[in-house]
């Protein structure tokens, strides 16, 4: 990673500083991260940029009590420096600690791992990128209706180190890869974007360049160029309570934000609350409380291969695991930190990720999956005699106890006697999660079962962007609110 610089070496001279200095526990991660983004928008390149970043920090406990700080400089001086600067924080915020923190137990363990990829994304020429986006570009722009377009890639490579006072040395690599488009449609006041293959700069997951290959942008710049022009024209969606079939990326959103976020134990304990709110799944939910009905089965699964929330390890070197969130629509589990699931009297499921060297890690998603039922989308929309079909992410907005929610979509089809028909524009939808939850009375099966990429989580102050991932395949709601704006 640093080239002949001695990973371990470093990591021992900064762990055995902190336990000189009275750290009940430490931990040091060194991080290497490259990037790469290429934007085009209507025919013109308008962001090119291809950066790296690499450092150090470490984490002490020290008198019931978190300290950390982090340097770009590989020098034993400077380790010797971060060391002491995180033992003196953790000293000062000891003082005023309301109780002391304490670790669940954990295995400790060696390791090297890389991610699954068969084309590494910084190899690829770059020509060769910014030709395919422009000829997805072009495709789009044979309808003169269209008059904007956004065609996008980006490109990560991490590679990390993990060591602990309690023995761990593990060493982590993953690419991950991601692309997508955009075409907006104008005539006079009406403005419509649909997108490829979702919104938001498109989908990405831990793969290589061979991800961006398999979405076949050109051939699918067509019919989402078509959708865009057909919306100007469109009536509203009916507003009232409807039957909503969610495709794919929508859902995922949807499982994102009421089901990955209040899972998360650090905002049901209160300490993310300044940030973007806490949690209703209140401990003594744990077990007992109806999240959904018996389809709604939720699992979070890091062990996922090309999963953007997937790894071997998390960044307190607990192993990447699968564990059941709900079970047939019971809440039966959180995401966990060492710390937090000592409250509980529990051991980590492995949740801490950092946004790079420079940041304390969180407790963040890993892939949180909608596990599929046994339906066909086709059968599913058959078995529908009145009601909507959405698509594509617009906007969501949700309250800060992850309860009350209302998103839009790009498009939406009426289903009438069975049969998608006319499209509707601007549709919106809103419900309190466990009655939506508990109103999905279908899903598709694992046939049109996807993990679908969402690389900007934000989380933490200051802010981080962690990458996660869902799993989902098409599902159905009843009696859901639904509205159209004019």
């Amino acid at each position: 990673m640093l080239g002949s610089f001695d990973a371990r070496s470093f990591c021992e001279k900064a762990l055995d500083e902190a336990k000189a200095r009275g750290a009940q526990y430490a931990d040091i991660r060194i991080v290497n991260r490259d990037n790469e983004a290429i934007v085009l928008r209507t025919g013109k390149v308008e962001h090119l940029d291809r950066s790296s970043s690499n450092g150090f920090g470490v984490r002490v406990l020290v008198d019931g009590a978190w300290g950390f700080s982090s340097s770009p400089k590989f020098t034993i001086e400077d380790a010797m420096r971060v060391t002491d600067e995180a033992v003196r924080i953790a000293r000062a915020s000891a003082m005023v600690k309301r109780k002391d923190v304490k670790l669940a137990p954990a295995h400790v363990f060696e390791g090297k791992f890389i991610s699954d990829f068969d084309i590494d994304p910084f190899d690829v020429a770059l020509d060769e990128k910014i030709g395919l986006l422009r000829d997805a570009d072009e495709a789009l722009r044979q309808n003169d209706k269209i008059k904007l377009t956004d065609c996008s890639m980006r490109f990560w490579k991490f590679d990390q180190v993990f060591a602990s006072s309690e023995g761990a040395y593990i060493e982590q690599t993953k690419v991950e890869t991601g692309a997508g488009f955009s075409a907006t449609a104008i005539e006079g006041s009406e403005v419509h974007t649909r997108s490829y293959p979702s919104s938001f700069g498109g989908d990405y997951a831990a793969a290589g360049y061979e991800f961006v290959e398999s979405m076949n942008l050109v051939s699918h710049a067509e019919q989402t160029a078509k959708e865009a022009v057909e919306l100007l024209s469109a009536p509203p969606c009916p507003n009232g309570d409807q039957t909503l079939i969610l495709e794919g990326s929508m859902l995922a959103l949807q499982v994102h934000e009421s089901c990955g976020h209040p899972i998360e134990l650090d905002r049901v304990f209160g300490t993310e609350s300044s940030y973007a709110g806490t949690s209703f799944l209140t401990p003594e939910k744990l077990g007992s409380f109806k999240y959904g009905s018996e389809n709604v089965n939720i699992t979070a699964d890091a062990t996922l291969t090309h999963g953007l929330g997937g790894f071997a390890f998390d960044d307190e070197g607990v192993p990447g695991q699968c564990v059941d969130i709900v079970k047939d629509g019971i809440f039966t589990g959180y995401l966990t930190s060492r710390e937090t699931a000592s409250e509980l009297g529990q051991k980590s499921m492995g949740s801490m990720r950092a946004d790079g060297w420079n940041r304390i890690p969180l407790i963040r998603m890993t892939n949180i999956n909608l596990m599929p039922g046994d339906w066909d989308i086709d059968e599913l929309i058959a078995d529908t005699p009145d009601g909507i079909y959405a698509a594509g992410i617009k906007s969501w907005s949700i309250d800060d106890k992850r309860l009350n929610f209302h998103f839009a979509t790009e498009i939406a089809w009426e289903i009438k006697d069975g049969e998608r028909g006319r499209v509707f524009k601007n549709p919106m939808y809103s419900g309190i999660t466990p009655e939506f939850w508990g109103n999905c009375d279908a899903v598709c099966n694992d046939e049109q079962w996807r993990i679908w990429g969402v690389p900007n989580c934000g989380k933490g102050e200051p802010p981080q962007s962690a990458h996660v991932g869902h799993g989902v395949s098409p599902a159905r709601f009843r009696s859901v609110r639904m509205e159209g704006a004019k």
